[in-house]
């Protein structure tokens, strides 16, 4: 499994490959006029079929994570409910907080990272005709 990237890393590296790629698909419909080539139309379908799936694979996975974080919060505090006298009742430290918000965050931008750069390296390599 490849190493998991932080959201900072994510981050910029989306914004280096999504501008190529529009840079790339605008000039691809711009060249293709008001008459696209078949290789042209399933490029234009694909931009549009790419972007529900990376949507809903972004909300699954935030969702997901989600789910996860909540998990573990209730079970801590159950955990505090069955035995009160292990200490104060376990309430989410800031620390907990922002770590579970970007791990959220993580999770949802993943999909479409790796759309994107998949998209900058497969379109970099093709230049129309």
């Amino acid at each position: 499994m490849a190493p998991r990237h932080t959201l900072a890393t994510q981050a910029a590296e989306l914004a280096f490959a999504a501008p190529q790629v529009i840079a790339h698909r605008l000039a691809r419909i711009a060249a293709a006029g008001h008459a696209p080539s078949a290789r042209d139309r399933r490029e234009f379908h694909r931009m549009g079929a790419e972007k529900f799936a990376a949507f809903n694979e972004s909300w699954v996975a935030m969702g997901a994570e989600a789910w996860r974080v909540q998990v573990a919060w209730t079970m801590q505090w159950l955990r505090w409910c069955w035995l009160p006298w292990t200490g104060t009742m376990p309430w989410p430290t800031r620390r907990q907080l922002d770590r579970a918000l970007h791990g959220i965050a993580g999770e949802g931008l993943a999909p479409v990272h790796r759309r994107a750069l998949a998209n900058a390296k497969r379109l970099g390599r093709h230049t129309r005709p």
